[in-house]
Protein backbone atom coordinates (compact mmCIF):
# COMPACT_ATOMS: atom_id res chain seq x y z
CA UNK A 1 0.00 0.00 0.00
CA UNK A 2 1.36 3.48 -1.04
CA UNK A 3 0.42 6.24 0.92
CA UNK A 4 0.90 9.87 -1.15
CA UNK A 5 0.35 13.40 0.50
CA UNK A 6 -1.75 15.94 -1.14
CA UNK A 7 -1.66 19.59 0.06
CA UNK A 8 -4.94 21.05 0.19
CA UNK A 9 -6.28 24.45 1.89
CA UNK A 10 -3.77 26.31 3.74
CA UNK A 11 -2.35 24.00 5.92
CA UNK A 12 -4.20 20.64 5.59
CA UNK A 13 -3.04 17.14 4.16
CA UNK A 14 -5.04 14.33 2.51
CA UNK A 15 -3.60 11.08 2.07
CA UNK A 16 -4.04 8.98 -0.73
CA UNK A 17 -4.14 5.35 -0.02
CA UNK A 18 -3.49 3.10 -3.15
CA UNK A 19 -3.29 -0.40 -3.94
CA UNK A 20 -1.02 -0.95 -6.78
CA UNK A 21 -2.14 -4.59 -7.63
CA UNK A 22 -5.61 -3.74 -7.84
CA UNK A 23 -5.21 -0.22 -8.86
CA UNK A 24 -8.11 1.24 -6.43
CA UNK A 25 -7.77 3.99 -3.79
CA UNK A 26 -8.89 5.47 -0.39
CA UNK A 27 -8.36 8.82 1.01
CA UNK A 28 -8.12 9.91 4.24
CA UNK A 29 -10.21 13.24 5.11
CA UNK A 30 -10.25 14.64 2.41
CA UNK A 31 -10.72 18.19 2.83
CA UNK A 32 -11.15 19.21 -0.91
CA UNK A 33 -12.18 16.82 -3.82
CA UNK A 34 -9.69 18.92 -6.19
CA UNK A 35 -6.01 17.64 -5.52
CA UNK A 36 -8.13 13.71 -4.69
CA UNK A 37 -9.56 13.68 -8.17
CA UNK A 38 -6.34 14.94 -9.86
CA UNK A 39 -3.87 12.37 -8.37
CA UNK A 40 -6.70 10.00 -9.54
CA UNK A 41 -6.46 11.05 -12.95
CA UNK A 42 -2.66 10.38 -12.92
CA UNK A 43 -3.12 7.09 -11.45
CA UNK A 44 -6.03 5.99 -13.50
CA UNK A 45 -7.34 4.17 -10.34
CA UNK A 46 -10.96 4.16 -8.39
CA UNK A 47 -11.68 5.71 -5.18
CA UNK A 48 -13.28 2.81 -3.38
CA UNK A 49 -13.22 4.39 0.67
CA UNK A 50 -13.37 7.57 2.55
CA UNK A 51 -11.72 7.37 5.50
CA UNK A 52 -12.96 9.77 7.86
CA UNK A 53 -11.31 10.62 11.43
CA UNK A 54 -13.76 13.52 12.06
CA UNK A 55 -16.77 15.47 11.54
CA UNK A 56 -14.63 18.92 11.24
CA UNK A 57 -15.41 20.94 7.96
CA UNK A 58 -11.43 20.87 6.84
CA UNK A 59 -11.30 16.95 7.18
CA UNK A 60 -15.07 16.34 5.04
CA UNK A 61 -15.36 19.11 2.93
CA UNK A 62 -14.51 17.14 -0.51
CA UNK A 63 -16.85 14.06 0.53
CA UNK A 64 -19.64 14.97 -1.39
CA UNK A 65 -17.39 16.10 -4.48
CA UNK A 66 -15.60 12.53 -4.73
CA UNK A 67 -19.44 10.92 -4.29
CA UNK A 68 -20.18 12.60 -7.61
CA UNK A 69 -17.60 11.52 -9.36
CA UNK A 70 -17.65 7.72 -7.28
CA UNK A 71 -21.03 6.88 -6.32
CA UNK A 72 -20.29 3.66 -4.88
CA UNK A 73 -17.27 4.46 -2.85
CA UNK A 74 -18.24 3.74 0.97
CA UNK A 75 -17.85 6.50 3.30
CA UNK A 76 -16.07 5.55 7.00
CA UNK A 77 -16.47 7.32 10.41
CA UNK A 78 -17.06 7.30 13.63
CA UNK A 79 -20.13 5.65 15.30
CA UNK A 80 -20.37 9.31 17.25
CA UNK A 81 -19.94 11.43 14.64
CA UNK A 82 -23.35 9.96 12.97
CA UNK A 83 -25.15 12.80 11.15
CA UNK A 84 -22.41 15.02 10.94
CA UNK A 85 -19.71 13.48 8.45
CA UNK A 86 -20.99 13.61 4.67
CA UNK A 87 -22.36 10.32 2.98
CA UNK A 88 -21.13 8.67 5.62
CA UNK A 89 -22.75 4.50 5.78
CA UNK A 90 -20.31 2.95 8.16
CA UNK A 91 -20.35 3.72 11.97
CA UNK A 92 -16.87 2.59 13.60
CA UNK A 93 -16.43 1.89 17.29
CA UNK A 94 -13.19 1.03 18.90
CA UNK A 95 -11.60 -2.48 17.75
CA UNK A 96 -13.57 -2.66 14.70
CA UNK A 97 -11.29 -3.95 11.53
CA UNK A 98 -11.59 -1.65 8.22
CA UNK A 99 -9.94 -3.20 4.96
CA UNK A 100 -8.77 -1.67 1.61
CA UNK A 101 -7.25 -4.29 -0.38
CA UNK A 102 -4.67 -6.32 0.63
CA UNK A 103 -4.40 -4.55 3.69
CA UNK A 104 -6.60 -3.88 7.43
CA UNK A 105 -6.93 -1.18 9.78
CA UNK A 106 -7.81 -1.16 13.39
CA UNK A 107 -9.84 1.44 14.36
CA UNK A 108 -8.89 3.01 17.55
CA UNK A 109 -11.61 5.47 19.10
CA UNK A 110 -9.76 8.50 20.40
CA UNK A 111 -11.90 11.64 21.73
CA UNK A 112 -10.86 14.49 22.88
CA UNK A 113 -10.57 16.78 19.89
CA UNK A 114 -14.15 15.79 19.40
CA UNK A 115 -15.82 13.39 20.84
CA UNK A 116 -16.41 11.43 18.00
CA UNK A 117 -12.63 11.33 16.73
CA UNK A 118 -11.20 8.00 15.70
CA UNK A 119 -7.66 6.82 13.82
CA UNK A 120 -6.81 3.99 11.72
CA UNK A 121 -4.21 2.04 12.04
CA UNK A 122 -2.40 -0.41 9.43
CA UNK A 123 0.52 -2.55 11.21
CA UNK A 124 3.60 -3.03 8.88
CA UNK A 125 2.58 -5.56 6.46
CA UNK A 126 6.24 -7.40 6.80
CA UNK A 127 8.67 -7.38 9.90
CA UNK A 128 10.57 -4.52 7.37
CA UNK A 129 7.43 -2.33 7.18
CA UNK A 130 6.60 0.61 9.00
CA UNK A 131 2.72 0.58 10.54
CA UNK A 132 0.52 3.61 9.30
CA UNK A 133 -1.44 5.78 11.87
CA UNK A 134 -3.40 8.16 10.18
CA UNK A 135 -4.48 10.30 13.67
CA UNK A 136 -6.53 13.38 12.34
CA UNK A 137 -6.11 16.18 14.57
CA UNK A 138 -5.70 14.07 18.11
CA UNK A 139 -1.64 13.78 17.30
CA UNK A 140 0.40 16.02 15.37
CA UNK A 141 3.90 15.92 14.79
CA UNK A 142 5.13 17.94 18.00
CA UNK A 143 2.01 18.04 19.44
CA UNK A 144 -1.47 17.42 19.70
CA UNK A 145 -5.12 18.95 18.90
CA UNK A 146 -6.94 21.28 20.74
CA UNK A 147 -9.76 20.20 22.97
CA UNK A 148 -12.97 21.19 21.25
CA UNK A 149 -15.56 18.67 22.56
CA UNK A 150 -13.60 16.76 25.05
CA UNK A 151 -11.47 16.50 28.43
CA UNK A 152 -8.02 16.49 29.26
CA UNK A 153 -8.63 13.21 30.61
CA UNK A 154 -10.19 11.71 27.63
CA UNK A 155 -6.97 12.99 25.42
CA UNK A 156 -4.85 11.50 27.82
CA UNK A 157 -6.08 8.12 27.62
CA UNK A 158 -6.47 8.65 23.58
CA UNK A 159 -2.98 9.74 23.42
CA UNK A 160 -1.97 7.05 25.28
CA UNK A 161 -3.23 4.39 23.28
CA UNK A 162 -1.56 5.91 20.46
CA UNK A 163 1.90 5.60 22.31
CA UNK A 164 1.39 2.49 22.71
CA UNK A 165 2.25 1.88 19.70
CA UNK A 166 5.76 0.90 17.61
CA UNK A 167 8.40 3.70 17.91
CA UNK A 168 8.91 2.55 13.88
CA UNK A 169 4.58 3.61 13.23
CA UNK A 170 4.33 6.49 10.89
CA UNK A 171 2.24 9.09 12.54
CA UNK A 172 0.27 10.46 8.92
CA UNK A 173 -1.45 13.68 11.12
CA UNK A 174 -3.67 15.91 8.98
CA UNK A 175 -1.55 19.64 9.30
CA UNK A 176 1.52 20.72 8.73
CA UNK A 177 2.47 22.57 12.27
CA UNK A 178 5.40 20.67 13.48
CA UNK A 179 7.88 23.98 13.47
CA UNK A 180 5.19 25.94 15.76
CA UNK A 181 4.47 22.77 17.66
CA UNK A 182 8.31 22.57 18.28
CA UNK A 183 8.90 26.61 19.18
CA UNK A 184 6.26 25.70 21.78
CA UNK A 185 7.66 22.12 22.84
CA UNK A 186 11.04 24.67 23.47
CA UNK A 187 9.54 26.80 25.96
CA UNK A 188 8.41 24.04 28.34
CA UNK A 189 11.20 20.83 27.56
CA UNK A 190 14.34 23.56 27.17
CA UNK A 191 16.85 20.96 28.55
CA UNK A 192 15.94 18.19 26.42
CA UNK A 193 18.55 17.87 23.48
CA UNK A 194 16.28 15.31 21.52
CA UNK A 195 14.12 17.94 21.00
CA UNK A 196 16.50 20.83 20.58
CA UNK A 197 17.80 18.34 17.11
CA UNK A 198 14.34 18.22 15.78
CA UNK A 199 13.88 21.42 16.03
CA UNK A 200 16.51 22.32 13.92
CA UNK A 201 16.12 19.50 11.61
CA UNK A 202 12.46 20.96 11.02
CA UNK A 203 13.40 24.54 10.98
CA UNK A 204 15.64 23.59 7.72
CA UNK A 205 13.46 21.42 6.23
CA UNK A 206 10.21 24.43 6.75
CA UNK A 207 12.69 26.98 4.89
CA UNK A 208 12.87 24.57 2.41
CA UNK A 209 9.30 24.32 2.36
CA UNK A 210 9.46 20.33 2.57
CA UNK A 211 7.17 18.72 4.23
CA UNK A 212 7.26 17.12 7.90
CA UNK A 213 4.80 14.79 7.57
CA UNK A 214 5.01 11.81 8.69
CA UNK A 215 6.89 11.98 11.57
CA UNK A 216 7.98 8.90 13.36
CA UNK A 217 6.11 7.58 16.92
CA UNK A 218 9.60 7.22 18.13
CA UNK A 219 10.58 10.23 17.69
CA UNK A 220 7.44 11.99 19.41
CA UNK A 221 7.59 10.04 22.26
CA UNK A 222 11.14 11.76 22.82
CA UNK A 223 10.44 15.29 21.84
CA UNK A 224 6.42 15.57 21.85
CA UNK A 225 5.57 17.24 25.04
CA UNK A 226 2.20 16.51 25.14
CA UNK A 227 3.06 12.64 25.00
CA UNK A 228 5.67 12.94 28.26
CA UNK A 229 3.59 14.09 30.65
CA UNK A 230 4.89 12.10 33.29
CA UNK A 231 8.33 13.91 33.20
CA UNK A 232 9.11 15.40 36.28
CA UNK A 233 10.46 18.34 34.16
CA UNK A 234 7.03 19.00 32.75
CA UNK A 235 5.50 18.25 36.35
CA UNK A 236 7.39 21.07 37.48
CA UNK A 237 6.71 22.89 34.58
CA UNK A 238 2.62 22.67 35.55
CA UNK A 239 3.38 22.31 38.95
CA UNK A 240 1.53 18.68 40.17
CA UNK A 241 2.70 15.54 39.83
CA UNK A 242 -0.50 14.39 38.03
CA UNK A 243 -0.18 13.01 34.65
CA UNK A 244 -3.70 14.79 33.69
CA UNK A 245 -3.71 17.99 34.90
CA UNK A 246 0.13 18.25 33.58
CA UNK A 247 -1.67 17.80 30.14
CA UNK A 248 -3.84 19.90 30.66
CA UNK A 249 -1.39 22.57 32.01
CA UNK A 250 0.24 21.88 28.69
CA UNK A 251 -2.25 22.18 26.63
CA UNK A 252 -3.88 25.27 28.19
CA UNK A 253 -0.60 26.99 27.90
CA UNK A 254 0.11 25.67 24.29
CA UNK A 255 -3.97 27.88 23.60
CA UNK A 256 -2.51 31.23 24.64
CA UNK A 257 1.07 30.81 22.62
Amino acid sequence: MQVIRLEALSDNYIFLLHDEQQNIAAVVDPAEAKPVLKKLIELQAELVAIFNTHHHQDHVGGNKELIKHFPNLIVYGGVEDRGRIPGQQVFLQEGDLVHFGHRTAEVFFIPGHTRAHIAYYFPPATSSEAGELFCGDTLFAGGCGRLFEGTPKQMVESLSKLRSLQDHTRVWCAHEYTLKNLQFALTVDSNNPELQRRYEEVKNYRSRQQATVPSLLGVEKLTNPFLRWEQPSLQLVAKTSDSVQTFACLRGMKDKF
